[in-house]
């Protein structure tokens, strides 16, 4: 894990928008419709859309009117609502056809706060302890460990790429989105816990082979920075040799 994720971040706070009345992005379920609503409010059009964008769920209609749009579009629309009092914390979206959203929801329940996982398919696809509660907020350590025990998005990935030899960049594609309101660094933190795994799943790769040239292709497209703290000479008896030749020396 990088040393620049605050895992022990703890938020003051789940509630704190839901009291004051001010919705958040993460109160819409759609995945899709939270995509475009967020886009427009970054660009000041959010009075251009239909007021259904921001909505929490919507009708059984209008999501199978937005199915036949695409079934990418029906991605978080069944997730279950949010509770009295509840909100949710963090969800990872995958690039399945039907975009399918896995979530963390809280409420508070008397001095604790109740965690739940959810899915859109009742549950099937929770396959470790979906519930807890704590005191306080959950560090993001904590939530991590909450989520993706309960979620298994390493076992989603490996049945999706074990066959292709688990290419990195087509196994974060497959990730579209992990957020969070209230973990800032929660995305940064699933792709750091993804890339530990795809580590140990290439550890014992062989090398890779080299074209008839005797050239490391990879190694050609992609360069890794010059190490000046570790050159096999001195760059400054370099440049003094460099200068006696233009000069005649020796």
């Amino acid at each position: 894990m990088s040393d620049s994720i605050d895992l022990k971040f703890r938020p003051q706070s789940y509630f704190w928008a839901r009291e004051r009345g001010i919705s958040l992005i993460s109160d819409i379920k759609g995945a899709n419709r939270r995509r475009i609503y967020e886009h427009t409010l970054n660009d000041d059009e959010a009075g251009d859309l239909s007021p259904a964008f921001a909505r929490h769920a919507l009708s059984e209609e209008d999501r199978r009117l937005l199915g036949r749009m695409h079934p990418s579009f029906l991605g978080g629309e069944y997730l279950p609502n949010t509770g009295n009092e509840e909100v949710e914390i963090a969800r990872i979206t995958i690039a399945s056809t039907t975009r399918d959203v896995t979530c963390v929801y809280a409420r508070q329940v008397g001095k604790r706060i109740a965690y739940r996982i959810v899915d859109e398919y009742n549950g099937d696809t929770v396959t470790g302890v979906a519930s807890r509660t704590s005191t306080t907020p959950l560090t993001l350590s904590a939530l991590l460990d909450f989520f993706l025990n309960g979620w298994d998005l390493l076992g989603c990935l490996d049945f999706n790429f074990s066959d292709y030899q688990y290419p990195r960049e087509e196994v974060h594609d497959f990730i579209v989105d992990a957020s969070s309101s209230f973990y800032g660094q929660f995305g940064e933190a699933i792709t750091a816990r993804v890339d530990a795994w795809l580590d140990e799943k290439h550890a014992n790769d062989p090398p890779k082979p080299l074209d008839e040239e005797g050239i490391d292709e990879d190694a050609l497209n992609n360069p890794r920075p010059l190490d000046l703290m570790n050159l096999p000479f001195d760059p400054a008896e370099a440049a003094a040799k460099a200068s006696l030749r233009r000069r005649g020396g020796t």
